[in-house]
């Protein structure tokens, strides 16, 4: 793990971080020596996860909560800062996907969509940055998608939230850049991970992907710490209210 680990100590909170690219981003964090705090809604899942972790040898923890609970998401923060440590880095990755058209789509999907991507985020935030503020002190980070610049077919509330996600990301940037507290976002584009399974099956829309991507590949999971590592190590105070999109130039290019 080497000697000169940059987050050392620092407490990490990773919401969605049961599997997927949640738990890429906590294994991230925890490589350069954090305390992470692993979120998921299934107990179980949540748990081997962590055991996952620690097997690596790996300083990991599990909070089970949903992030649209506001008093949930209030005791868990609770729970960790008095029992782990003060949070110093949020990642706010829990998200969900439903897909139909715009004009068939129900109105308990377009809310439970919204409210996991962009309600559930504000929540978690507005929770833990009550803490940061009184310390002067804190991470925020955002995790987007490329689908905050662009539409697709049948993804209208996964796009409606990820575009107010990223402007949420400027508006807690401009509200709380004043405390020393930095937020800033990580647009994804298409990577190899196990959701991603059936799309890179399909040979018609990986053919798609491949000629859509610049890079002319699906992402390594792993590309995505770099931009993770410098939103969230020390430093980097002055970087706030940004948004990198890691897409191998999907978005740079028509």
């Amino acid at each position: 793990m080497g000697d000169q680990r940059k987050l050392e100590g620092s407490v990490a909170l990773v919401t969605g971080s049961s599997r997927g690219l949640g738990l890429v981003f906590a294994e991230g964090l925890a490589r350069e020596g954090a305390r992470v705090v692993l979120n998921g809604r299934n107990e179980q899942t949540l748990a081997q996860a962590v055991n996952r972790l620690r097997d690596k040898g790996f300083d990991a923890h599990a909070e089970c909560f949903s992030i649209q609970d506001p008093d949930a998401v209030a005791s868990a923060v609770e729970r960790v800062e008095n029992e782990i440590g003060p949070i110093r880095i949020l990642v706010n990755n829990a998200g969900m996907q439903q897909r139909a058209p715009l004009e068939e789509f129900p109105l308990d999907g377009w809310e439970n969509v919204l409210g996991t991507n962009l309600t559930g985020a504000f929540v978690v935030s507005q929770a833990v940055a009550r803490k940061m503020i009184p310390r002067r002190s804190g991470k925020i980070i955002n995790i987007l998608s490329l689908q905050a610049e662009l539409g697709r077919n049948t993804i209208a509330p996964y796009a409606a939230s990820k575009g107010g996600l990223k402007m949420l990301t400027r508006a807690m940037c401009v509200e709380w850049a004043q405390h020393n507290i930095q937020i800033n976002a990580i647009g994804p584009g298409y990577f190899e991970t196990e959701m991603t399974r059936s799309l890179r099956e399909n040979e018609a829309f990986d053919t798609w992907i491949r000629g859509r991507t610049p890079a002319g590949r699906w992402g390594d999971p792993e590309e995505l710490i770099p931009a993770l590592l410098l939103f969230a190590t020390p430093g980097a105070e002055f970087i706030n209210g940004q948004i990198i999109y890691v897409d191998g130039g999907v978005t740079a290019a028509i």
